[in-house]
């Protein structure tokens, strides 16, 4: 998580390069390393940033773990387009701290990841995985109201072979 939370800090880097004061950042989550590694090094450097986690519904196990206080585990028989995001429960020290860190959590569908990922191969010109596209996932749906708002968004992995990324453009070729 230590090393994880240099994206963090990277990020909180450009936004004062920029002279932008974040509002949040949204960042994918599985198990929970990368989300509180940033949330964790964003407390000491940008403290009113809050941070939210990002993952896909049916593996949602750390925003139900931050709602209800608690680690709990997901139960889901299905599967996700977001194949790195399917953790049914948040780590223990990455909870531990994301009950510290962490705004809360938020879950997108399928379609929304598909979406995402069509939007930034079409738009910025990144290759992203469905589960790395989880962050411009949230955004995109509407899950995270990001209007009026300073907002970093967490694209990470280019693990998506390009029948993935065709499908999803073919899916949705007009973003």
């Amino acid at each position: 998580m230590a090393g994880q939370g240099t994206v963090g800090l990277e990020i909180a880097r450009a936004a004062s390069a920029m002279g932008v004061a974040l509002d949040a950042v949204l960042a994918p989550c599985s198990g929970g390393g990368l989300v509180t590694g940033i949330a964790l090094a964003l407390s000491q450097v940008s403290p009113a940033t809050r941070v939210f986690s990002v993952e896909p519904e049916g593996f949602d196990g750390m925003r139900q773990s931050h709602d209800k206080g608690a680690r709990v585990t997901v139960k889901t028989g299905a599967l996700s387009i977001a194949d790195a995001l399917m953790s049914p429960f948040p780590g223990h020290v990455p909870f531990a701290l994301a009950r510290l860190h962490l705004a809360g959590g938020l879950a997108v569908d399928d379609d929304a990841l598909r979406r995402a990922v069509s939007f930034a191969f079409r738009r910025i010109k990144v290759v992203a995985e469905p589960g790395g596209a989880a962050a411009l996932a949230a955004v995109l749906s509407g899950a995270f109201d990001a209007k009026g708002k300073n907002v970093a968004l967490v694209i990470s992995g280019g693990n998506a072979d390009p029948e993935t990324v065709s499908t999803c453009c073919a899916h949705f070729p007009s973003p």
